[in-house]
């Protein structure tokens, strides 16, 4: 299994508007520039999280992006099933045609072990990345408050 760039670029823009929420909504151009995505990369995911019901879009001045459902009501799961990112670990892609057209002798394994994955990233809501994240993004500001006072002092 390999999560590509697509999967792991949603859930951190969508990570990123959840941070900023408090700001109002969030241009893909500032997400673009703080996490270092592709603005045009990141117009064409935002197609598909804003079809997913995911993020919504904020139009004129001050507009950008928020989020569709409550951070609780979002899994990293479904994130990454918005921009059609598929997880499976099975050679075959789960069509059962991994060994000239049947099913190899592994396939149930890693077929079980992509639901278990599958299973894993629906239970992962963004309000406890968010949760992780606040404490270290406070500890970080925190830190570059003093590091503001020594240099003034």
């Amino acid at each position: 299994m390999k999560l590509t760039s697509k999967g792991r670029y949603a859930v951190t823009a969508i990570l990123d508007i959840a941070l900023n929420a408090n700001s109002g909504p969030v241009t893909l151009s500032d997400i673009s520039e703080r996490q270092n995505i592709s603005l045009s990369y990141l117009e064409q995911l935002f197609a598909k999280l804003r079809r997913y019901g995911l993020v919504k879009s904020v139009r004129g001045p001050g507009g950008g992006y928020k989020l569709g459902r409550p951070t609780d009501k979002i899994s990293i799961g479904m994130i990454i099933a918005a921009v059609n990112e598929n997880i499976s670990v099975t050679k075959c892609l789960g069509q059962g045609n991994c060994k000239d057209g049947q099913v190899c002798l592994t396939h149930h394994l890693w077929e079980e072990l992509s639901n278990r994955i599958e299973d894993f990233l629906n239970e992962i809501t963004l309000e406890e990345l968010v949760s992780k994240q606040t404490p270290r993004m406070l500890s970080e500001s925190h830190t570059d408050f003093e590091n503001l006072l020594v240099v003034n002092n």
